[in-house]
């Protein structure tokens, strides 16, 4: 027995009112989320005033405050970003390609996770911070050693995430789209690469964040220059409120860069259910 569309369009009743879908209402931050911060800071602030905190130990929310704009008045705090950021820049491209082009690979082909996989997941054990002195021999201590410590921390979090998400992908989709005569380079683009990109925001949000963690220790450990370099400097002058400074960039940074990646996510998945 077989179900017609026009016998059910039929019995629909032509007076009833259409169905209109309701706009998606955006949803806008809440303020709750602003009162432990808050809190925590007129604590710092609190504690400072009283006592309880030498300055000698971490400067007050106001010296900081202070600070922050005697640097910024100075030029070295906007020199220092233009720096660090053009090395987490150069660093998190070159990871990235790295990572995403080894994860296609290995997710891909049978052959390309038989010889990418156990390499890289060697390498991924190893605390890729230990490798600074080893990096130190190899390429000195220029530009090059920092950028590379980014590039590593950057691409294992993509190059697991791809490949994870290549995997991941629905095999009943994969069969479907075969019997709707699908290529295989269709195929892969209407089905596979959407069904691994969730995956793989995830891991660049992640690999950014490695991306700041890689780039302060390479600043603090061998720099000239750069917002470490001036978290250095002012730990030797014992310029607490300058290092929070630091600190506070360094924050706001990854703040940034990961709500730019969540913009993102929202645009580029739309298809998927909210």
């Amino acid at each position: 027995m077989s179900i017609s569309t026009t016998g059910v369009l039929s019995r629909a009743d032509p007076a009833a009112p259409a169905q209109v879908p309701r706009p998606a209402r955006r949803r806008r931050p809440s303020l709750r989320r602003w009162i432990s911060p808050v809190g925590l800071i007129a604590l710092w602030q609190i504690a400072s005033s009283t006592g309880l905190l030498p300055p000698e130990k971490l400067s007050s929310p106001w010296t900081v405050l202070q600070a922050g704009v005697e640097v910024a008045r100075s030029g070295e705090l906007g020199d220092a970003f233009v720096i660090s950021l053009g090395r987490v820049g150069a660093g998190f491209a070159l990871g990235a390609a790295v990572g995403i082009l080894l994860g296609v690979v290995s997710g891909l082909f049978r052959w390309g996770e038989a010889l990418v996989d156990p390499p890289v997941q060697m390498l991924r054990t190893l605390p890729f911070l230990g490798l600074i002195p080893l990096f130190i021999l190899w390429f000195g201590i220029g530009e090059e050693t920092k950028i590379l410590l980014v590039a590593l921390g950057v691409a294992f979090p993509l190059y697991l995430n791809v490949h994870s998400g290549i995997r991941g992908t629905d095999e009943r989709l994969v069969d479907a789209a075969r019997a709707l005569g699908f290529s295989r380079g269709e195929r892969l683009w209407h089905v596979v690469l959407p069904g691994a990109l969730p995956p793989a925001l995830v891991g660049l949000r992640q690999s950014l964040g490695v991306a700041w963690l890689a780039l302060i220790v390479g600043e603090t450990v061998n720099a000239d220059a750069g917002i470490g370099y001036l978290i250095t400097n002012a730990r030797d002058f014992l310029r607490t409120d300058v290092v929070v400074v630091g600190l506070v960039v360094y924050a706001v940074l990854g703040l940034v860069t990961d709500a730019l990646v969540r913009l993102l996510e929202r645009r580029a998945l739309r298809w998927r259910a909210r």
